[in-house]
């Protein structure tokens, strides 16, 4: 008789467990998941620029890298107005003619 209230009391905690754990398994999946997906696809194009690729910023300032200086993980962008220099992980995308292309109706 004991045996059978502590498998029912285990198993109506587990049911009133059910609805957190189906919450966490949607916030993961539907939120963090993505995210880290996009930040390992970033960090990946950060770590492959090369010379001469038109980039935006993340504070949206667009050019073409000049310059790669590995030893302080900086590089130089040439703007309109100049050329500045930024760290590596300010770099946000690559302006290529993927997202210069106008949009078909």
């Amino acid at each position: 008789m004991i045996s059978s209230i502590i498998l029912q009391d285990a198993s109506g905690t587990l049911a009133s467990m059910l609805p957190f754990l189906a919450m966490i398994a949607v916030l993961y999946f539907f939120m963090l998941r993505p995210q880290m997906r996009k930040q390992k696809k970033e960090k990946s194009f950060q770590s492959e620029i090369k010379r001469g690729t038109k980039v935006v910023t993340s504070s949206g300032i667009h050019g073409k890298i000049s310059d790669i200086n590995t030893n302080d993980n900086t590089v130089t962008i040439e703007t309109g107005a100049g050329k500045i220099k930024f760290e590596r992980s300010a770099i946000s995308m690559e302006l290529s003619k993927k997202y210069l292309s106008p949009v078909k109706k």
